[in-house]
């Protein structure tokens, strides 16, 4: 561990925060622009940007014959963008859910996790699994774009002057309001597109530079390459995702915090899995470890987030603490399992017979007095 490693670490966090806010400004003007629903942005725009490190990391590591990192890396990271991400951005201010999550996009996230497990089982990623993979982003894409775009169509549209359009105003002379907009929206546009083109590279940048420092520090400890990739390059490149949500949540854009976490995790799936499986010229070799027990942990995430949407259509600041104080005990089980200490033993007992059972039963009753409410509601109506 060297002063280097610590510059490496206080720079890379500057570049993520100044990347984050130049993102958010661009992604939200562009899909202004374009007609989109800020989470419908989140979902494709900005959550491809903010993966573009998982992307990176895993990908090269995949080439380098690191195989566990570039898998550790994926899985931690979508961990780390529920539980750490998700849980601190609703920390600073109640998250709104909209239905559209709930119905469509966040069952989608859990049957990417619910494909990656199966698709594991067999010890790896081949390239048709890649495939596979990309084959069903895709598909989730154009039906999300085409979803958006009924949406925009149903909506209301604005009436459009005809001769405006062809270049004249209403007296017949020249449409030179009609072509200043023109201009001004292609300046526009333009700029946009050059701050989201800004904020990947400073969120690229910022998250390799993070990265560098703390693997680093963390491999002058003798911390194993799984562990690193499951904690502290998995917290690295989630930070993108963390600086972008936060700062869309400040700004007013919770939809698109919201919509940026749920649409990573399952690019990071899609693409980033499906594109390291095609290009490693052996496929990606699973560490059992990673079978048994984060990929279910991956998957089990997924599924609370379902929950916890659903009550109220919101995440509010307390389950916001609940999903952090999660994670740090899920980082605290990979300390201490790679230390082997003495107290894993019973901390894994509390953490499987009491703290998860208590949880899941606390979402449980949230839940079924969320349908009681809305039960109540219909009958009221009705009568």
């Amino acid at each position: 561990m060297t002063i280097l490693s610590i510059l490496l670490l206080l720079g890379g966090f500057v570049l993520l925060v100044v990347g984050g806010e130049a993102l958010v400004r661009g992604a939200g003007s562009l899909g202004r622009t374009a007609g989109l629903s800020s989470l419908v942005v989140g979902l494709t725009i900005v959550s491809f940007a903010t993966s573009s490190p998982e992307l990176a990391v895993s990908t090269g590591a995949a080439l380098s014959g690191s195989p566990g990192l570039a898998v550790g890396n994926v899985v931690g990271s979508n961990i780390a963008n529920i539980l750490f991400v998700l849980g601190l951005t609703a920390i600073f201010g109640t998250l709104a859910v909209r239905l559209q999550l709930i119905r469509a996009d966040i069952p989608v996230m859990i049957g990417f996790s619910v494909l990656l497990l199966v698709l594991a089982l067999d010890g790896g990623f081949s390239t048709g699994d890649g495939v596979l993979l990309l084959v069903l982003l895709v598909v989730y894409l154009v039906a999300l774009l085409l979803y958006a775009r009924r949406q925009q169509v149903h909506g209301a549209a604005p009436q459009v002057d005809v001769a405006a359009e062809d270049g004249e105003d209403d007296d017949g002379g020249p449409g030179e309001l009609v072509r200043a907009l023109r201009a001004t929206t292609l300046r526009s546009v333009l700029t946009d597109v050059v701050l989201v083109a800004v904020g990947v590279a400073l969120l690229v940048g910022g998250a390799r530079m993070l990265v560098s420092g703390a693997t680093d520090i963390a491999e002058a400890f003798g911390v194993s390459e799984l562990i690193i990739g499951l904690t502290v390059v998995a917290i690295g490149t989630s930070l993108p995702e963390l600086a972008t949500s936060i700062i869309a949540a400040l700004r007013g854009d919770r939809e698109m915090a919201v919509g940026n976490l749920v649409g990573s995790n399952i690019f990071n799936i899609g693409a980033v899995i499906g594109v390291t499986a095609v290009i490693a010229p052996q496929g990606i070799a699973i560490d059992p470890a990673a079978i048994h027990f984060d990929l279910p942990v991956m998957l089990a995430t997924a599924l609370v987030l379902l929950p916890l949407a659903f009550t109220g259509q919101s995440i509010g600041r307390w389950e916001g603490a609940l999903l952090v104080a999660l994670y740090a005990s899920y980082v605290a089980y990979l300390v201490m399992a790679a230390a082997h200490h003495a107290a894993l033993g019973p901390f894994s007992v509390a953490m499987m017979w009491f703290v998860l059972p208590v949880t899941a039963l606390w979402i449980i009753a949230l839940v079924g007095y969320e349908v009681g409410l809305r039960h109540g509601r219909r009958q009221r109506l009705s009568d």
